[in-house]
């Protein structure tokens, strides 16, 4: 035991009388593990940043949209647009087994909302129960719209966290009353702010049961009384997401009487396959970042391969005057061993601290929207500090173990 430590106190000494040859390696060591942090940090950052935007929207959403159908069976210049239908929404809420949650959507934008305190144009959308297990629609106070609210044609509302600025300021909207066309309707729910600077659309909305929309705001189109504007939809999985829209494709088309297959008449929207895409779009800037920090990871190893190598060719003599004066084989490389850890570890770990300093500085700027701070990954930081840590012990090793190998006489007699 005492051998070990007067080994390292002697490679500590050895190292401090070469202070500038010690701090360049250092310096190399810390700026590649660095590097390669930071740019699998930022990669990291984005990635979890569109992943909070797309939370913010819903999860596994698809949307469906009317489009246009021929109005002449196999012409292609003759689209006409069309409506879904209640009826269409009941018959995919019925029939389609691929879809786990489903909502028709009744969307007036010409409704003004009217409080005792103010007013203002509101969006209001008729939506099933099931439409905030959708789509984000948490509930700061109060509560969300039921079953029992649309069977019974209820006049109750849900108000987004923006309208309270300009219908209910510094007033609790809860059990307060909103007219919406002169019609009164209590409010039953306030959500709670969606995304980072609230703005996101469902913030301005308010909410209504489907039913009540129908019978009192229905949508204004020339082609049915009976229209929505759109509908939400989640698949039963992921994987099952084209099948969903298969589904409702085919539902549609067979009670509107055109080919399901036909590209124009629908305008879907499948975020499923949309996160999927921008996964694979993240897989590759991680790709590309962490081929980038490995070449400068690798840069930085050379370094401290040529700096090592030069270290220990200029004290071969040393070593064989060790030799001479009684050193073992194993304490000379053992010395070399702990000289080459102690360098690599140590300067692997100020490297770590940095940027550690430093992504914790940027975690306190506002960050753009769509981004997130820079975030350390463990998995990065144990194979750059591991991999610089053996091309330092290799490096020092392999020339140690050749010259502690030769002949005490020999030693000495290198230049």
């Amino acid at each position: 035991m005492q051998m070990l430590l007067d080994i390292v106190r002697q490679s500590l000494s050895t190292l401090w009388a070469h202070k500038l040859r010690s701090f360049l390696t250092m310096f190399g060591i810390a700026w590649g593990v660095g590097s390669l942090l930071l740019l699998v940090g930022l990669g990291e950052g984005f990635r979890s940043g569109q992943e909070k935007n797309m939370a913010n929207l819903g999860q596994d959403i698809m949307f469906a949209f009317p489009g246009r159908i021929p109005a002449v069976e196999g012409s292609t210049i003759s689209g006409k647009p069309y409506s879904f239908t209640y009826g269409d929404y009941v018959a995919i809420r019925d029939e389609a087994r691929s879809i786990r949650l489903i909502s028709a959507v009744i969307n007036r934008e010409d409704i003004r909302a009217v409080s005792d305190y103010g007013s203002t144009n509101g969006q209001v959308f008729g939506v099933a129960p099931a439409y905030n297990q959708i789509r984000t629609t948490t509930v700061g106070t109060g509560r969300w719209l039921n079953e029992e609210d649309g069977l019974q044609h209820r006049r109750v509302a849900v108000v987004g966290w923006e309208l309270l600025k300009n219908v209910f300021p510094g007033t609790p909207a809860v059990g307060s009353t909103l007219l919406l066309n002169g019609v009164q309707f209590d409010v039953i729910g306030v959500l709670a702010k969606i995304g980072r600077e609230g703005n996101n659309g469902t913030n301005g909305r308010i909410f209504i049961p489907l039913e009540t929309m129908r019978s009192l705001f229905p949508l204004k189109t020339g082609n049915t009384d009976d229209a929505i504007s759109f509908i939400n939809y989640r698949p039963i999985t992921r994987e099952n997401h084209l099948r969903a829209q298969k589904d409702v494709h085919e539902i549609i088309g067979r009670r509107h009487g055109f080919n399901p297959k036909l590209e124009d008449a629908f305008g879907d929207w499948d975020t499923v396959d949309g996160s999927i895409r921008v996964a694979k779009i993240f897989d590759a800037m991680d790709y590309f970042l962490g081929v980038v920090g490995v070449v400068t990871l690798g840069l930085g190893a050379i370094g401290i391969i040529n700096i090592m190598l030069v270290s220990v060719s200029e004290r071969t003599r040393e070593i064989g005057l060790r030799k001479a004066l009684g050193a073992t084989h194993k304490s000379i490389v053992t010395q070399f061993f702990i000289e080459g850890a102690f360098l690599t570890g140590l300067s692997g770990g100020i490297g770590l601290a940095i940027v550690t300093a430093l992504v914790t500085a940027l975690a306190q700027l506002p960050a753009p929207e769509g981004f997130d701070t820079p975030r350390i990954v463990p998995a990065s930081a144990a194979i750059a500090i591991g991999s610089l840590m053996i091309a330092g012990i290799v490096a020092g090793l392999y020339p140690a173990r050749k010259a502690a190998m030769l002949p005490p006489v020999e030693a000495l007699r290198q230049e």
